[in-house]
């Protein structure tokens, strides 16, 4: 079931990438070098494919909503993994589990299609 409108989809994700850039300060993990270059990188990510993507938070859409949600998923996979694969999992996990599990529902629950709430009708404008 996709109930996030793609609309909504761009305001979370440009929201969502300053929260992943801030979160090592925020959650006060910006001494563990790999753990906060995990989050900024995601975070820059996220800004960039979303200025990249086909849809209304998109500056350039050049990317496909579906491949945007994609690398959604992909990169939430990721976060959430990253403290067991890159070995900074005694020392911080949750943020990263947590911000890698909103990012996968963000990808899973979104409309793979931009606009279609903008369906023109004869006679309106």
């Amino acid at each position: 079931m996709r109930f996030i409108s793609t609309k909504l989809h761009g305001v979370i994700d440009y929201l969502s990438g300053v929260l992943f850039i801030a979160s090592p300060w925020l959650f006060h993990f910006n001494e563990i070098e790999n753990a906060s270059w995990v989050m900024i990188i995601i975070g820059l990510m996220i800004i960039l494919l979303s200025a990249l993507t086909d849809y209304e938070g998109g500056l350039i859409r050049k990317v496909a909503m579906s491949t945007h949600l994609t690398m959604d998923l992909i990169a939430g996979l990721f976060l959430a993994a990253s403290p067991w694969l890159l070995g900074f999992a005694d020392q911080v996990y949750l943020p990263h589990l947590i911000l890698g599990i909103f990012e996968m529902g963000a990808g899973l629950f979104t409309s793979r299609h931009a606009f279609e709430h903008n369906i023109h009708k004869p006679g309106l404008n």
